[in-house]
Protein backbone atom coordinates (compact mmCIF):
# COMPACT_ATOMS: atom_id res chain seq x y z
CA UNK A 1 0.00 0.00 0.00
CA UNK A 2 2.86 2.37 0.81
CA UNK A 3 4.43 1.84 -2.60
CA UNK A 4 1.13 2.44 -4.40
CA UNK A 5 0.46 5.65 -2.45
CA UNK A 6 4.03 6.83 -3.03
CA UNK A 7 3.71 6.32 -6.79
CA UNK A 8 0.35 8.14 -6.86
CA UNK A 9 1.83 10.96 -4.80
CA UNK A 10 4.81 11.41 -7.12
CA UNK A 11 2.60 11.33 -10.22
CA UNK A 12 0.18 13.86 -8.78
CA UNK A 13 3.14 16.06 -7.78
CA UNK A 14 4.32 16.21 -11.39
CA UNK A 15 0.77 16.73 -12.64
CA UNK A 16 0.19 19.56 -10.14
CA UNK A 17 3.39 21.36 -11.13
CA UNK A 18 2.46 20.99 -14.80
CA UNK A 19 -1.06 22.28 -14.23
CA UNK A 20 0.21 25.29 -12.30
CA UNK A 21 2.77 26.15 -14.96
CA UNK A 22 0.05 26.02 -17.64
CA UNK A 23 -1.94 28.79 -15.94
CA UNK A 24 -1.74 32.12 -17.75
CA UNK A 25 -0.08 35.09 -16.08
CA UNK A 26 -2.69 37.36 -14.49
CA UNK A 27 -0.80 40.39 -13.31
CA UNK A 28 1.81 42.79 -14.53
CA UNK A 29 3.86 42.73 -11.37
CA UNK A 30 4.55 46.16 -9.92
CA UNK A 31 2.87 47.77 -12.91
CA UNK A 32 -0.50 46.90 -11.41
CA UNK A 33 0.02 49.37 -8.56
CA UNK A 34 -1.05 52.29 -10.75
CA UNK A 35 -4.35 50.60 -11.51
CA UNK A 36 -3.53 49.77 -15.12
CA UNK A 37 -4.08 46.05 -14.67
CA UNK A 38 -7.51 44.50 -14.50
CA UNK A 39 -7.85 42.85 -11.10
CA UNK A 40 -11.04 40.91 -11.57
CA UNK A 41 -12.33 39.48 -14.80
CA UNK A 42 -14.42 36.66 -16.09
CA UNK A 43 -12.75 33.33 -16.65
CA UNK A 44 -12.75 31.88 -20.10
CA UNK A 45 -13.83 28.27 -20.59
CA UNK A 46 -10.35 26.82 -20.87
CA UNK A 47 -9.11 28.73 -17.84
CA UNK A 48 -12.09 27.62 -15.76
CA UNK A 49 -11.48 24.01 -16.76
CA UNK A 50 -7.79 24.30 -15.94
CA UNK A 51 -8.67 25.74 -12.53
CA UNK A 52 -10.97 22.79 -11.83
CA UNK A 53 -8.35 20.25 -12.94
CA UNK A 54 -5.69 21.95 -10.82
CA UNK A 55 -8.00 21.92 -7.80
CA UNK A 56 -8.81 18.22 -8.26
CA UNK A 57 -5.13 17.30 -8.59
CA UNK A 58 -4.32 19.40 -5.52
CA UNK A 59 -6.98 17.63 -3.47
CA UNK A 60 -5.69 14.20 -4.53
CA UNK A 61 -2.14 15.31 -3.71
CA UNK A 62 -3.18 16.52 -0.25
CA UNK A 63 -5.06 13.30 0.51
CA UNK A 64 -2.10 11.12 -0.47
CA UNK A 65 0.25 13.34 1.58
CA UNK A 66 -1.96 12.97 4.66
CA UNK A 67 -2.29 9.20 4.18
CA UNK A 68 1.47 8.78 3.74
CA UNK A 69 2.10 10.81 6.90
CA UNK A 70 -0.27 8.76 9.07
CA UNK A 71 1.65 6.28 11.19
CA UNK A 72 0.62 2.71 10.54
CA UNK A 73 -1.75 3.42 7.64
CA UNK A 74 0.55 2.83 4.71
CA UNK A 75 2.73 0.11 6.22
Amino acid sequence: MFTFLSIIHVLTSFALVTAIVLHPAKGTGLGSIGGAAQLFGSQKGAEKGLNQVTSAIGIIWAITAILLAMPGFAS
